[in-house]
């Protein structure tokens, strides 16, 4: 089976007048159907800028990117995008926040707003359905922001440090619930984060990158003897503590 997404010899830098910043120089990876990877590497090496370029805000200067086969750009997939803050807006309803992408996309059907009812429902958020967002908890809001991108029903979700606002105990609460709900719709998913144990907890592998200009280091394939395979469960895995000395050491070789 062909991935869904292939990074080929992938270069890309920022200009301003003054300077050149090479952001990632021959970045190489690719991400199968169905699974779930995480990307890590020190803080500045274009982390976020490979989510930038896999959704199209920014274009490569030069290599490939493949989707389904396809340059990415023609690929016709739809992409969620789940950001570091909510962004939910105050003067709309929880219901009508994760409505926002259909009515922008002028898909507001009653097949839609009935879908939206039931993702609000099996993740318990069906009560707050017309409670403002002031009224959630930090992890019921990112949980909202989760089902607004659902709502779309996207073939991919990019995830950028999306529970980093959070405290710890949320933190690890709602990356678990997310990690639940993302395994159970089956969607393809790639997460950015500085958290190594988040990494290992929630992917199937792990894209370890070099200080930018970011390439790969090595790609850790995540295999835990546990059951459920929850991102929380995963935590007390026995062979949790290697993948996260092998990461760390990695991640800070001179």
């Amino acid at each position: 089976m062909a991935p869904l997404l292939e990074f080929k010899d992938i270069s890309m830098a920022y200009h301003s007048i003054d300077q050149e910043t090479q952001a990632i120089s021959h970045l190489t990876f690719s991400v199968s159907q169905g699974e779930f990877v995480a990307i890590v590497g020190p803080s500045g090496c274009g982390k976020s800028t490979i989510l930038n370029l896999i959704c199209g805000l920014l274009s490569p200067e030069s290599g490939q990117i493949l989707i389904e086969g396809k340059n990415a750009g023609e690929s016709g997939i739809n992409i969620g995008y789940m950001l570091q803050k909510d962004h939910l807006f105050e003067w709309r309803t929880i219901f009508r926040n994760v409505m926002l992408g259909p009515e922008i996309a002028g898909c507001v059907t009653a097949e839609k707003k009935a879908y939206a009812y039931q993702l609000l429902d099996s993740y318990g958020l069906k009560e707050f359905a017309n409670a403002r967002p002031s009224q959630l908890s930090g992890g019921m809001r990112q949980r909202a922001a989760l089902i607004r991108t659902l709502v779309m029903e996207p073939s991919l979700l990019l995830l950028d440090e999306p529970f980093s606002a959070l405290d710890y105990q949320t933190r690890l609460n709602v990356s678990d619930d997310i990690g639940k709900i993302i395994r159970q719709e089956s969607i393809t998913a790639i997460l950015v984060t500085h958290d190594i144990a988040e990494a290992i907890s929630m992917a199937d592998r792990v894209i370890i990158l070099t200080s930018r200009p970011a390439t790969v280091s090595s790609i850790v394939d995540i295999d835990l003897t546990v059951e459920p395979r929850t991102p929380l469960a995963s935590r007390n895995a026995p062979e949790f503590k290697n993948y996260f000395n092998r990461i760390w050491k990695e991640l800070n070789q001179p």
